[in-house]
């Protein structure tokens, strides 16, 4: 009877020493990767659809690879909420480097034509936007990357010359 007792007592003591080291596992003291908008491109603009490539750079700044799984996303041009949406495609960026992918999007603008207007009303004056989101990161298990960016864009930049 003590002998199964004291086996139980060594089992169960084995057990919790080997499973602490578990809790290492799924924590990542490294630096969080980074997310950059570096272009937007604009394909189609029509009335009642508007489609754009936006490009987007992470870097790994750790010292293994970051697997990406997909970035959910939504940006705001002023206080106008231009698109929001997901974007699932896995790829790998190797450690200490960069990767670049970019993201179709599709909008209606339509509904929200009065406001675009007022910000185009001076296309070489800069227009703040707003990019939030997640990036999901994990082969296995994921890992959620909060995303926050600020900057300007110039509508002059993105409109093209027509010929006369």
């Amino acid at each position: 009877m003590i002998t199964r007792r004291l086996v139980l007592y060594l089992f169960t003591l084995l057990l919790f020493a080997g499973l602490g080291g578990c809790a290492s596992w799924f924590s990542n003291d490294g630096p969080e990767p980074q997310v950059h908008l570096v272009k937007v491109e604009v394909v189609q603009a029509k009335l009642m659809q508007q489609r754009f490539l936006l490009y987007f750079r992470v870097d790994n700044p750790d010292d293994s690879d970051l697997t990406v799984r997909g970035l959910e996303y939504r940006i705001h041009l002023g206080d106008l909420l231009l698109t929001e949406g997901e974007h699932e495609h896995w790829f790998t960026v190797g450690p200490k480097r960069s990767a670049y992918f970019k993201v179709p999007i599709r909008t209606n603008l339509w509904p929200k034509v009065r406001d675009v207007v007022k910000l185009l009303k001076k296309p070489g004056q800069p227009i703040p936007y707003r990019l939030e989101g997640e990036m999901e990161t994990g082969l296995f298990i994921a890992h959620y990357v909060h995303l926050a960016r600020n900057g300007v864009i110039i509508p002059a930049d993105l409109i093209p010359e027509q010929p006369r």
